[in-house]
């Protein structure tokens, strides 16, 4: 008995020795002979990465006005395990229901998808952990988040629960602070970081930047180990892109195109503005529009930019660059006569607007009364199909024009016959133009002759660096001689300043020399011209002799009875101009006959008169006696709000070409107890000023301020603003659609109505199919 336990004592001593042999060189392998490779892979266990989110350059207007931006962004989650346990362990609380409840209230998501989405279950049949409520609770704004964080909070202190089953996951968002405005020219960024159209698609080399990455090492609940390696990649910050475009002159297109939009239903709208001498884009608007911010819930045909991406007969518009170029090659004798009425031309009889005509006239009353008869004889007869058409691609047609954006078309011009020839010379048949190509055509006729490449970028900044790449204007060719450029602008002047027969009349504003023509061309429908549709425009310049803004207004068919250029369109192009050199700090220049008494006294009191226009002086971060000093010597009024030694942002901002009765707000504490007196601002303003403030505005009414009261509230300053018309009345009177046109036209029609006319009366299919994609 006690040998066998001697032997089965040494048998296990034995084992035991070999197995611990065995663990003591195994230990050895793995830590000495192979370390290296152990270490690295439990390195791979510890080791663990996480993004770091870049922020996308910002969009700003030519005056630094943030047009796009990132912003916080909330990603609503909700935990099936945890409501689903709660509401299971105490009813009485009705937890699941009051979260469904409050969940469809703030996203207006449908209550049975968030009743799905919190009774989610595994294949297993176990509750979900976490599930996202997407798309209405995906990156949604910080203030809707905060009414469900708000309600999470309060659930959580009547129940005593720590979590109840409701997170949110904070990250980023593309935000546009002025929601619809310019948002053809913008585009957006859509939730899944895609830059989707505008500016956001064509700059997303530079906006977008590139991710950064942190590695670190942790432990086994994730913690970060204090003394562990980290390996930090910086993110790189998107480049700031600042556009050519005014915020406030793209708020005057915006709200005077959408007042038209409203009251003529047209299938489509268009506006386009710009610097003739440069091709900065200044405004360009596009209706039916969107807003970026909510993409996703508009119609296919609100993305389409007809700027850009539409082609039309132009109709009486282009009747500009035959007048240019006749007047160019010697052919426009302005007091030369022809028989107005019709003419004959191989194939085709065509006549002016109003069939008859105006008997024997000058080319000048022509040109005012919109002639087709006139255009054909200076177009067709004068300078023949080659010359034509050689002045016709030397501004720009049937070829893009190279502006920033995504999409662009080219146009075509493909007159071949006589009677295409004729047609093409007053705007219609064979002549299919963009917006944008009008208006660098007409541009080059405004500012000397010179076809430039029009563009919406004007820097773009490094803000890491402050690497600036500026765009400088780019001239493509000499189009027209200066002398002729001038001549140009003093005809078609006449266009509009002759209140007797001028087709362009209803875009008189007195105390400005305004060159311009309207257009009226008819849409193809079905291969014929429609006897009731058009495509109304009108193109202008201002001031004639120092151009400043070139304006394009284009509505396509108008629901409105004889719908003309100059009724349709001009009101609505002397409206925007009217706002855009005032904010430009051009001013009327009355004579004697048109100002007012008291005016003619204050200029017989005042030999030397102040100047009226000056640049605002950028005071920002300058102490405020030494800002107001500056302001004060341009002749600006000043007004500081807070009790500050130093100016923390001012209104309006530096740079601005303002007029010098303007007063100059000085903002020196971030918040105050009270605003200064808005009375008289314009609402945009007066918005602006409340927002530097970190005032809450409220509006009622429309015009301007009239009156305000403010209150303040849990330290929230609160301003109502009683808006009202301003108190100098209108004159309407250029503004009545009533006889603005011949015929209810102006002359524009193209086709002749006759029966024995043959192909230039009759677009070929080919034409048809282009000019009716336009209003898709």
């Amino acid at each position: 008995m006690t040998k066998r336990i001697k032997v089965r004592t040494l048998l296990l001593g034995g084992l035991l020795t070999l197995l611990f042999l065995g663990l003591f060189g195994r230990i050895y392998w793995v830590q000495v002979a192979h370390a290296s490779f152990w270490a690295d892979q439990a390195r791979q266990t510890w080791i663990t990465s996480k993004p770091l989110p870049q922020e996308r350059g910002t969009i700003t207007d030519r005056n630094g006005k943030v047009l796009a931006a990132d912003t916080d962004a909330y990603t609503v989650a909700v935990s099936p395990k945890i409501i689903n346990q709660l509401n299971s362990e105490h009813p009485e609380w009705r937890l699941l229901d009051q979260i469904v409840s409050k969940i469809h209230l703030v996203l207006n998501k449908p209550e049975n998808e968030v009743r799905d989405a919190i009774n989610a279950k595994k294949k297993d049949g176990t509750f979900y952990d976490q599930r996202e409520l997407n798309p209405e609770g995906w990156k949604i704004d910080k203030e809707v988040a905060q009414h469900l964080m708000t309600f999470r909070d309060e659930l959580e202190k009547q129940t005593n629960e720590n979590d109840i089953g409701l997170y949110f996951e904070e990250g980023q968002k593309r935000y546009y602070p002025n929601q619809s405005l310019a948002s053809q020219i913008l585009g957006y960024v859509d939730k899944d970081g895609k830059a989707v159209m505008g500016v956001e698609k064509t700059m997303n080399a530079d906006l977008q930047g590139q991710a950064g990455k942190i590695t670190y090492e942790k432990d086994g609940i994730r913690t970060q180990l204090p003394n562990g390696t980290v390996d930090v990649k910086q993110p790189v910050d998107g480049k700031n892109v600042e556009l050519t475009i005014d915020k406030d002159i793209q708020f005057y297109m915006e709200q005077a195109l959408r007042d038209a939009y409203d009251k003529y239903h047209p299938v489509s709208a268009t506006a386009i503005a710009a610097d003739p001498k440069t091709m900065d884009i200044l405004g360009m608007v596009s209706l039916p529009d969107f807003n970026p911010n909510s993409y996703w819930s508009y119609k296919p045909d609100s993305f389409k930019n007809d700027a850009i991406q539409s082609v039309y007969e132009p109709g009486s518009t282009f009747k500009i660059v035959t007048l240019a170029a006749a007047i160019q090659e010697g052919k426009f004798d302005p007091n030369a006569t022809y028989k107005s009425g019709n003419i004959h031309v191989p194939g085709a009889t065509i006549r002016d607007s109003n069939n008859v005509g105006w008997g024997t006239i000058s080319y000048l009353d022509g040109l005012k009364h919109s002639s087709n008869v006139a255009f054909v004889h200076l177009g067709y007869e004068m300078l023949g199909k080659d010359k034509l058409r050689q002045y016709i691609d030397n501004f720009g047609f049937g070829q893009k024009t190279g502006i920033e954006l995504a999409g662009e078309v080219s146009g075509a011009i493909t007159f071949q016959y006589p009677s295409e020839v004729a047609t093409a010379a007053f705007g219609q048949g064979k002549v299919q133009v963009t917006p944008i190509q009008q208006v660098a055509a007409v541009a080059a006729v405004a500012n000397g002759g010179r076809l430039m490449e029009p563009h919406l970028i004007r820097s773009v900044t490094d803000p890491k660096t402050g690497e600036k790449t500026v765009t400088q204007p780019k001239a493509i060719r000499q189009v027209i001689s200066a002398d002729t450029s001038r001549q140009a602008g003093d005809y078609l002047e006449q266009v509009v300043s002759d209140q007797k027969i001028g087709t362009g009349r209803t875009a008189y504003i007195p105390g400005y020399r305004i060159a311009g023509k309207t257009g009226t061309a008819q849409v193809v429908i079905n291969g014929e011209y429609s006897k009731d549709k058009y495509v109304v425009s009108f193109i202008g310049y201002a001031p004639v002799e120092d151009p400043k803004i070139v304006l394009y207004i284009l509505i396509d068919q108008p629901d409105v009875p004889d719908a003309g250029g100059g009724a349709v369109a001009g009101p609505v192009f002397k409206s925007i101009m009217q706002q855009s050199l005032l904010h430009l700090g051009v001013l009327p220049k009355l004579d004697e006959n048109t100002k007012s008494d008291d005016k003619k006294q204050e200029d017989d009191a005042s030999a030397t008169p102040a100047p009226v226009t000056a640049s605002v002086p950028d005071v920002s971060g300058k102490a405020v006696d030494a800002a107001k000093a500056e302001l004060t010597g341009k002749s600006f009024g000043v007004e500081v709000i807070g009790g500050g030694s130093k100016v923390l942002q001012q209104l309006p901002k530096g740079g601005s070409v303002l007029p010098t009765s303007q007063t100059i707000y000085l903002i020196t504490e971030k918040s105050v107890d009270s605003v200064p007196d808005l009375t008289g601002m314009s609402l945009r303003d007066a918005l602006e000023m409340c927002s530097l403030m970190g005032a809450s505005c409220q509006t009622e009414g429309e015009g301007y301020v009239a009156s305000q009261t403010s209150s303040k509230t849990n330290g929230q300053l609160t301003v109502k603003l009683t808006l009202a018309p301003p108190g100098e009345k209108v004159d309407t009177a250029d503004d009545s659609g009533s006889g603005a046109d011949s015929g209810g036209k102006d002359g524009d029609t193209g086709s002749s109505g006759d029966e024995e006319s043959t192909d230039a009366n009759k677009p070929d299919q080919t034409q048809s199919d282009q000019t009716q994609s336009t209003g898709d």
